[in-house]
């Protein structure tokens, strides 16, 4: 039943980033060329988007139970940290160059269109070389284990 409703959920996340035209490059460059040709329509769908979540968080809040009856779990985090500041400037960065972001390069991957492709290999590649710098970092800072146990 969780998988149905994740399913639904992505349908009609999908269609919305489709009916916005948030999957058109063009467009969402369009949006973000402040000192061009600007195109602010997208900024309506980004206020709705923020309107339905928060109204969303606002009802799961004072929820204990999802509608599946699984409990809920709300982020708590409060603290930016330097992953999260470089991240962010990563992630927009790239959408402003490519004019796609991760959920519409789904919808784009879904469509066989070729863009959405490079993107989402692209972005399986970075969240790879992250995973990856991570267990690096935990390696240097684990102490390394005895050579000489005692048996």
């Amino acid at each position: 039943m969780v998988l149905f409703f994740a399913w639904i959920a992505g349908l009609i996340f999908g269609v919305g980033l489709l009916v916005s035209g948030m999957t058109n490059p063009a467009k969402v460059l369009g949006f973000l060329d402040l000192a061009g040709t600007w195109d602010p329509s997208l900024a309506l769908v980004m206020v709705g988007a923020i309107a339905v979540a928060t109204l969303g968080f606002w009802v799961a809040k004072n929820r204990r139970r999802s509608l599946l009856g699984l409990p809920m779990n709300l982020p708590t985090a409060r603290h930016l940290d330097r992953r999260l500041i470089i991240g962010s400037l990563l992630f927009g960065v790239g959408w402003g160059l490519a004019g796609i972001c991760p959920g519409p390069a789904l919808v784009l991957l879904g469509s066989g269109i070729l863009k959405g492709a490079a993107f989402v290999v692209a972005m399986l590649a970075g969240m790879a070389l992250f995973e990856w710098f991570e267990r690096q970092k935990h390696r240097r800072a684990s102490p390394p284990a005895s050579v000489n146990k005692p048996t």
